[in-house]
């Protein structure tokens, strides 16, 4: 198995409280996010290999890559010289794979999913793309997520506010021997150019997790990560 992480992020609206590096690399109790997200791959010995897709202050991301001496899998990048968005920038790495599924993740989200379950689901399936699910309660940051009873995605549902719903958590799994990489933009959004165009084929499927989820994107959960982190690791 090989992992994508979308590492790339400007990080505009954390700027008041975090400077001079990618998002990704936004400190959370003393180290970089991204160290946590590695850390929880390492959990899973069927990952051999680390695609970063990175772009935007990448030299960062490098320098502290190169001081890591006891990660259990290869780090490689796809490297974005222009911003390419998350699809195109999905799209990118996917070109750097050497198998033909990936578990995808965002670089300013952690979700605690078990992605071998995550994968065995995506894998049985008929469904290109499966994506992990988080059920919220009181919330109106996130669009929500319909599901059928075999537990085929629906619809999308744009941001509004709800007293409980299924979100998008931001960690995927893909195989590209249900999908062609060339349905995948040069340039643009997953969300918008894959997932919506998809969703009307039949082509995704839910994997609901209750794992701990944390998108530190806005200041105020990047200030409650600093807290939850605390007691999480």
């Amino acid at each position: 198995m090989e992992a994508i992480i979308l590492a790339g992020g400007l990080g505009t609206r954390l700027r008041s409280i975090v400077k001079e590096v990618p998002k990704c690399m936004a400190p959370v109790c003393g180290m970089p996010f991204l160290h946590y997200q590695l850390q929880y791959l390492s959990k899973f010995q069927e990952i051999k290999r680390v695609i970063l897709s990175v772009g935007y202050l990448r030299e960062v991301i490098f320098d502290w890559i190169d001081q890591q001496r006891d990660l259990p899998f290869e780090i490689s990048y796809a490297i974005e010289e222009t911003p390419l968005g998350t699809g195109g920038g999905i799209k990118l790495a996917l070109s750097e794979l050497s198998t033909k599924e990936a578990i995808i993740l965002n670089g300013d989200t952690f979700f605690d999913v078990d992605l071998q379950q995550l994968a065995a689901a995506g894998a049985n399936s008929k469904q290109a793309i499966t994506l992990a699910l988080k059920k919220m309660e009181d919330f109106d940051r996130y669009g929500t997520v319909s599901l059928n009873e075999e537990g085929i995605i629906k619809k999308f549902h744009e941001k509004q506010p709800c007293k409980e719903g299924l979100i998008n958590g931001g960690i995927y799994y893909i195989d590209l021997n249900k999908i062609a990489l060339s349905e995948f933009p040069d340039k643009g959004s997953f969300e918008k150019e894959v997932l919506e165009t998809n969703v009307e084929r039949d082509n995704l499927r839910g994997y609901i997790s209750d794992g701990y989820f944390i998108d530190i994107g806005i200041p105020e959960d990047y200030k409650k990560a600093n807290n939850d982190f605390i007691h999480i690791w």
